[in-house]
């Protein structure tokens, strides 16, 4: 499946301490219920079959459900709302979603318990409505898939996010090593582990998710982090497709990881994943080196 990705607004009710889009709330427009039918329409006539509609919060912009039932009806077979799933508490707003057209619901996740979760969304209250929204979403039938941004603050408590998941009846969750860029950018030094000390914990929380029958990911560890768990490279099944951002367009946000957001050393042609993997993002290893990255032996590791 090829799939749009459209920011349509920067507005949020969140202040993510590793948010990626910045500052973008307080200079980026939202996108207008115009601008938002072209770019649906265009993807379909080039074939794409997908979207996602995300931000910023997507949820604060007042034409979301107009999004969404024109995305239905000009023929998307996934339709996906990424939110910090806070609106997801009130089980009439999901309802409209689902009757819009909705096909899978993306809400974030940050830690097992309000105060992890919350001490990095700086949200008073956003844990309970996350848990409660996915609650909601599940028993309207609706697929849900979550995102947890892994942080010095929270990786110990992937295993316990994992069961509490599990509990909660997720669909499929992923565990994405925070990026450096925005605010994740400006705090760094705080926010940014090493990807050697989170990954004990969180491999422990996708054995958790795959024990219970979860698909379950983790995204920016490169292959040769993974030994064990290669089938949880989400790179494997991240769909292509392009982005609309606020002020740009990117024609293939794939291309764009591969050529220019992340990065391989030359050591890496000797891996045997290495057609196969994207690198870190490229601000890691300018951090922490490339020590931690060794190449796999051809003829070692597993495929599934």
């Amino acid at each position: 499946m090829k799939r749009i990705d459209i920011k349509i607004g920067f507005e949020c009710n969140n202040l993510c301490d590793f948010c990626a889009q910045g500052h973008k709330r307080d200079s980026a427009a939202r996108k207008t219920p115009a601008q938002i039918r072209a770019l649906l329409d265009d993807a379909r006539r080039r074939g794409i079959d997908g979207v996602v509609f995300t931000g910023g919060e997507p949820t604060m912009h007042p034409w979301l459900l107009g999004a969404v039932r024109h995305a239905a009806k000009t023929g998307f077979s996934a339709i996906q709302v990424q939110t910090n799933g806070r609106r997801f508490a009130y089980p009439d707003y999901c309802r409209r979603l689902k009757a819009a057209g909705v096909t899978e619901m993306g809400p974030s996740l940050h830690g097992a318990t309000a105060a992890v979760h919350e001490g990095l969304t700086k949200a008073p209250g956003s844990f309970a409505q996350v848990v409660k929204g996915i609650a909601n979403c599940k028993a309207l039938g609706l697929y849900v898939l979550t995102n947890t941004v892994v942080t010095s603050r929270n990786y110990k408590d992937m295993p316990a996010l994992a069961r509490l998941l599990v509990r909660l009846g997720a669909d499929q969750f992923q565990l994405a090593f925070v990026h450096m860029v925005g605010t994740a950018w400006e705090k760094r030094r705080e926010l940014v582990p090493r990807k050697t000390d989170a990954l004990p914990y969180m491999k422990e929380a996708l054995d958790i998710g795959r024990a219970a029958g979860l698909l379950c990911h983790t995204e920016a560890v490169p292959f040769c982090l993974m030994a064990g768990y290669e089938d949880c490279v989400a790179e494997r099944i991240i769909p292509e497709g392009p982005v609309s951002d606020a002020d740009f367009y990117l024609e293939s946000y794939g291309d764009y990881r591969r050529d220019q957001g992340k990065t391989k050393r030359a050591g890496c042609r000797r891996c045997r994943w290495f057609s196969e993997c994207e690198g870190p993002w490229k601000e890691y290893p300018e951090l922490y080196g490339w020590d931690e990255f060794r190449p796999v032996p051809a003829g070692k590791g597993r495929r599934r």
